[in-house]
């Protein structure tokens, strides 16, 4: 069993990734080594705040980790949210609110085309890589499904007619942005293994 150290505090965000990377690996999250603080993302950049948490767990723990940041970059809002995605409503970083003001932000907009973008910074002895997963679609006009989390509910993947919220696991994680960046990092992983 491979033990990876993932700089995060989301609980969804973790298992998904260990659902993809599949047997023989297991995820631990900051809270599993004892990491209590919020490390806060201060770059402007995704790369940026997946260096910056992958380095200070690195740094003050020890631990080979992999991080991510995520950011929904959507076309007629001239790429935002962005890196600001998870607090594009507020510093309380509600869901709910995100979804609301993207709608909002939206509303009688024709072009709706958006995609996923994932970046994940892998610290393995003095080796950094960073990978990178996106996922085309575009914004529903609503809120549709009860699935994933953030705003899975009004995601629409380039070739489906529903929302990621509505997919099962299996799909989604196949199709998504996370996914897509996780199966290059399965990749390193097992090149790791064989050397």
């Amino acid at each position: 069993m491979q033990i990876l150290v993932f700089a995060t505090n989301n609980p969804h965000k973790a298992l998904e990734v260990e659902q993809i990377l599949g047997p023989g690996f297991q995820v631990k999250t900051l809270k599993d080594i004892g990491c209590t603080e919020d490390i806060e993302e201060t770059e402007d950049t995704l790369e940026g705040n997946a260096l910056l948490k992958a380095r200070y767990v690195k740094n003050k723990f020890g631990y080979d980790c992999f991080s991510e940041d995520t950011g929904l970059e959507v076309t007629a809002l001239q790429g935002a949210p962005g890196v600001h995605t998870a607090r594009y409503a507020g510093d309380a970083r509600d869901p709910e609110a995100n979804i609301q003001l993207l709608l909002e932000n939206l509303s009688g907009q024709e072009n709706r085309k958006a995609r996923f973008r994932t970046i994940i910074a892998l610290l393995r002895g003095a080796e950094i890589l960073l990978l990178e997963g996106i996922c085309e679609g575009y914004i529903a006009t609503q809120k549709s499904g009860n699935g994933g989390f953030g705003y899975d509910p009004v995601f629409i993947p380039e070739g489906y007619e529903h929302t990621f919220a509505e997919m099962g696991d299996d799909l989604k994680n196949a199709i998504s942005h996370r996914g897509k960046a996780t199966v290059k990092l399965i990749e390193v992983l097992k090149e790791g293994r064989n050397e």
